[in-house]
């Protein structure tokens, strides 16, 4: 497997992850108020989009290589 590819897998999984645990988070919030749960779920977001934005430097980076 190319660092690209894994780079590719490692981008999409861990933005996944971001966006899960803030949706989960806000979500949380707006049932029951609590004070922490805000802050996680906006830095969680915030997280997700730098993660993609991390992937799309990369992979522009990369452009001249394959994936195999």
């Amino acid at each position: 497997m190319s660092l690209k590819a894994f780079h590719l897998i490692f981008v999409t999984v861990l933005s996944s992850l971001w966006f899960g645990c803030g949706i989960w988070k806000l979500r949380d919030y707006s049932a029951t108020h609590g004070s922490g749960t805000l802050g996680f779920g906006i830095g969680a977001l915030a997280l997700g989009v730098a993660t993609l934005v991390y992937g799309r430097y990369f992979l522009k980076k990369l452009k001249k290589f394959s994936y195999l």
